[in-house]
């Protein structure tokens, strides 16, 4: 009876050894199954690093401001008689704007234009009593004095009455006018703004590491989302004397020509200085590189052991950029390949397909596609 009782536990015992060997194999099969897949290549998009001759530039935003701006204001109250400009027009220098009421003016000026013309008959004939010994001297000079008085209230209503005359102190563009016929405005009511915008001027900031490579008369080229189809040009006509010390930036404003007054003051601008001295530099597309805190970096085509391409990260220096491309100073050989498009999919040593057709294409100068 024990007999058969060993014999059936070692039957189950053996039995339980033959199945966890089955599975043991199994599962070893499966493992290496998986480890001799190889997922399929990622399709990407590449480039090759070039050597180009690189015009630098200094990027930055600015605005704009006339040559010269003023708002027109009246100095003396009165009513509105005469408006001499439409809203927007261009006007020139002396052309009258507005006219306000002079008529109690012009009433006084005539009498005391009369008074100076009685004073003046007054005093040539008290010189001529004077030359004969019949006045006294104090007599000539109380005379004199009342012509005198005479003249300067004549000089004064004159005045009065061309402080009530606006005319434009410089030619230049109006803009739309504050007031309206007929109506009574106080001293230093604004009237219309007045601004000269050919040339105008483009302020902007760098920083004062900038300083060495800036000199009056630099090429300056500007663009604004107001014609984005159009670039403007122009040179660099200041550098502020001082650096500002919260920013330690350095104020400068270049000189844009504007005959057609497309450009208004006030507009933003992306303003670019042109440096003289061109180099010869590595560039990649700007679409190649992966930015993050702890450095950018690039995907670099290689020759895979077994066959195919993989890539291998790197980490870059960047340089400045223009148009598509951006310089690289450290990290990449002229000649090597580069993942321009697809490389937020990768990782090291992964392997790729290269499919030029899915990237775009880098250019100098792009120009915006609203097809």
């Amino acid at each position: 009876m024990k007999g058969k009782v060993l014999i059936s536990v070692l039957g189950l015992v053996g039995i339980v050894v033959l199945l966890g060997g089955i599975k043991a194999l199994q599962i070893g099969a499966m493992v290496a199954q998986a480890e001799r897949m190889v997922p399929p290549p990622e399709s990407v998009a590449t480039a090759k690093v070039t050597r180009r001759p690189w015009q630098a530039e200094l990027h930055a935003i600015g605005s704009l401001n006339p040559v010269q701006g003023v708002m027109i204001s009246a100095e003396l109250s009165g009513v509105v008689r005469k408006i001499g400009f439409e809203n927007g027009a261009v006007v020139r220098k002396g052309d009258l704007l507005v006219q306000l009421d002079t008529d109690l003016e012009e009433a006084q000026l005539r009498s005391a234009e009369a008074q100076a013309e009685l004073s003046k008959l007054d005093l040539d004939r008290a010189k001529q009593l004077r030359a004969d010994r019949t006045i006294a001297q104090s007599e000539l000079d109380t005379v004199d004095s009342r012509h005198k008085q005479a003249v300067a209230q004549v000089e004064a209503l004159r005045a009065t009455i061309a402080k009530k005359t606006l005319t434009a102190p410089f030619s230049g563009r109006a803009g739309i006018r504050k007031v309206n016929l007929g109506q009574f405005v106080d001293a230093g009511k604004p009237i219309v703004s007045l601004q000269s915008t050919d040339p105008i001027y483009a302020d902007f900031h760098l920083p004062q590491q900038r300083l060495a490579d800036l000199r009056t008369g630099l090429a300056v080229n500007l663009r604004t989302d107001a014609f984005p189809d159009r670039a403007f040009d122009g040179t660099l006509s200041a550098i502020n004397a001082e650096v500002d010390e919260a920013t330690r930036n350095v104020h400068l404003q270049a000189t844009i020509p504007n005959p057609d007054g497309a450009l208004r003051p006030g507009m933003f601008v992306r303003v670019a200085v042109v440096l003289p001295n061109k180099e010869n530099v590595l560039t990649i597309p700007a679409t190649s590189v992966l930015y993050a805190p702890y450095g950018n970096s690039v995907f670099a085509i290689e020759d895979a052991p077994a066959g195919g391409k993989i890539v291998r990260q790197r980490f870059v220096r960047l340089g400045p950029t223009i148009g598509d491309f951006v310089a690289i100073s450290e990290g990449l050989k002229e000649g090597e390949e580069i993942v321009s498009a697809g490389a937020f999919k990768l990782r090291g040593g992964m392997h790729v397909s290269v499919n030029n057709a899915i990237g775009p294409e880098s250019r100098l100068q792009p120009e915006p596609d609203d097809t």
